[in-house]
């Protein structure tokens, strides 16, 4: 019995033309052979499984052949091209960079590279996942691959182009392979059914397609497991039961549920769809991408971005044209953010549960008006309501302005409390009788959370009200002492010890009724307390009720010393001192002959 080949193998294409998907890099490479402009060092990168190492090897088999066809394609038939195929090439070097990246490597490579070829024009070098090598090896290789022989090509190939040094980019042709269309994939799978003599449906290929995402590699291997579980005959059920897909039918089944708002319907349906097998991540990604093609149905214009199979098409069409936009946008967003969280759900199936509820009630959570599409209700209110303003007393007679008709004895009537009514323009404060306010002005009101801070303000407003009724207090010397204790007491509380310390030990002399000065001993001194003059200035106005009381700080000079300063002591002047205090200090100089120069 034969041994079994893979399709990937297989089919592998063996010349340009037979490449998939990637036309725009076969041409170029054609054309450069004919026109003999090959580049020395050549880069192929892209996704997994679209054919950069098959073009490579096809590459390195035209660029050896001895009878090259008029098109650019290698013949098959000459002695380079037969040995190539039957992998006996001597002029073809492949080496695997996630296995072997180290310097010796790279080293011995390159030692290769200073030989000739036994035959044919060129010796290539093919290095596939070449990001794999380590930044060691990449310098190593730098001098070959900027200034290699005329007869040595490199073609190295990648996944991951981003970890490729710059140096090593700047030195070859680039070349990006695109992932393989599913229009592509299925046309490639038809003609390999054809020849292997399988039963495939176009639906079953078309969900082969869409699985494999643009990799023909996993597209080869996933039919090859498909018509082994099938035996030959690939139908759309097969597919699907294979692959661990759920059907469209399914989709739909939920979309009619809750649009009706059946939560219990699509409840009883997401047990189903969980026993067979299919956990809550599958069933919200495949969801999440069913209202995505719903959505793009919405338009003529992004019909080609519809990815369904072909026979689903129509059906699409006809439900999104039933199916609200705004619903459809609102439903993506909710199944995008079950999915950011679903790994981190303890109960994954109540997670998947709790967004059904959600869905199934989506209609009553966001609604578009008719007439005006843009604009959106949050919530849905069945009817208007009241807003009611919680009564706050009012100030005594005496604090507020009053007109200059009414006369000062006059005392308003207590009102009650006005029940909550609807705000209008210019809201009239509800008045308290003055006698209450002013006998207990800092009570607080137990049913009012923030009428602390008016209490506050109402105590300030009354206190200075009285206080402008008494008059100023006249400035004495030992008022502006406790005054003067008072603020230095505050500053201490307030942590403000360097201005306490300051204002300690200043002086205050009174030079008028309403002005004092502050007597400071030194530059600091004055400058701090030239910056606490708003705060103090403040208090003192306050404690002496008199806005105009003023001050001013002056700067003492200090005293001239009477006698002059004493000139420091020298070196020698210092020794002898020392010297007639402490004999030994000089037996010491004179025994080890020390001297002060």
């Amino acid at each position: 019995m034969d041994s079994f080949v893979v399709s990937a193998r297989k089919y592998r294409p063996q010349d340009f033309s037979t490449v998939v998907g990637q036309s725009h890099i076969t041409t170029t490479l054609k054309n450069a052979i004919r026109q003999q402009k090959l580049a020395h060092a050549f880069l192929f990168c892209g996704p997994r499984g679209v054919g950069k190492t098959t073009c490579a090897r096809i590459l390195a088999k035209t660029v050896n052949c001895e009878q090259l066809g008029p098109n650019g394609e290698a013949c098959n038939t000459c002695t380079s091209c037969t040995t190539f195929n039957a992998g006996a090439s001597f002029n073809i070097h492949e080496l695997d960079a996630a296995s072997n990246n180290s310097v010796d490597d790279i080293r011995e490579l390159t030692d290769q590279v200073r030989f000739h070829p036994q035959a044919g024009k060129y010796k290539v070098y093919i290095i596939d996942e070449v990001h794999m090598l380590s930044t060691s090896a990449f310098n190593a290789f730098l001098k070959t691959l900027e200034e290699p022989p005329p007869y040595a090509i490199f073609i190295l190939a990648t996944t991951e182009k981003h970890k490729i040094l710059p140096t090593i980019l700047s030195r070859c042709q680039i070349f990006d392979f695109k992932r393989i269309t599913d229009a592509d994939t299925v046309a490639h799978l038809e003609d390999i059914a054809a020849k292997e003599g399988i039963h495939a449906e176009k639906g079953a290929l078309q969900v082969i397609a869409q699985k494999s995402e643009g990799c023909m590699r996993d597209a080869l291997s996933t039919l090859d497991k498909i018509v082994s579980f099938t035996n030959g005959s690939l139908t759309y059920a097969s597919t699907l039961e294979h692959m661990n897909i759920l059907d469209e039918d399914v989709f739909f089944r939920f979309l009619s549920l809750l649009q009706a708002e059946d939560l219990a319907g699509s409840l009883l349906l997401y047990d189903e769809v969980h026993r067979k097998g299919f956990d809550g991540e599958t069933l919200l990604g495949e969801l999440a991408t069913f209202f995505r093609n719903l959505m793009v149905c919405q338009d003529p214009r992004t019909h080609g971005l519809l990815e369904v199979v072909e026979s689903f098409r129509p059906r699409y069409g006809e439900v999104a044209a039933k199916t609200s936009l705004p619903w459809l946008i609102g439903a993506v967003h909710l199944l995008t953010e079950a999915l950011q969280t679903y790994r981190e759900a303890r109960n994954k199936k109540l997670h998947v549960e709790l967004l059904l509820v959600k869905l199934a009630y989506l209609s009553q959570a966001v609604e578009w008006s008719s007439d005006d599409p843009d604009t959106v209700k949050k919530k849905r209110v069945d009817g208007r309501r009241v807003i009611g303003f919680r009564s706050i007393p009012r100030l005594g007679p005496s604090l507020i302005i009053q007109d200059t008709t009414r006369e000062k004895d006059e005392t308003p009537s207590p009102t009650p409390p006005a029940a909550p009514v609807a705000p209008t323009p210019r809201p009239q404060p509800i008045e308290q009788s003055s006698t209450a306010s002013a006998a207990n002005p800092t009570t607080p009101r137990p049913d009012a959370s923030g009428i602390g801070t008016l209490n506050k303000l109402r105590e300030r407003i009354l206190a200075r009200g009285q206080a402008e009724r008494k008059g100023p207090i006249p400035l004495s010397e030992e008022l502006l002492q406790d005054a003067w204790e008072r603020y230095i007491q505050q500053a201490t509380e307030q942590n403000n010890h360097t201005i306490a310390a300051n204002l300690r030990n200043a002086r205050h002399v009174i030079t008028s009724a309403h002005s004092f000065e502050i007597v400071t001993d030194t530059n600091l001194q004055h400058r701090f307390i030239e910056q606490e003059r708003g705060g103090l200035i403040e208090h003192l106005q306050a404690y002496f009720n008199n806005r105009t009381l003023t001050y001013q700080v002056v700067l003492e000079a200090p005293a001239e010393p009477a006698d002059p300063a004493v000139p420091p002591l020298t070196r020698k002047e210092q020794y002898q001192r020392m010297s007639e205090a402490f004999p030994l200090v000089r037996q010491l100089k004179e025994r080890l002959g020390l001297d002060l120069e």
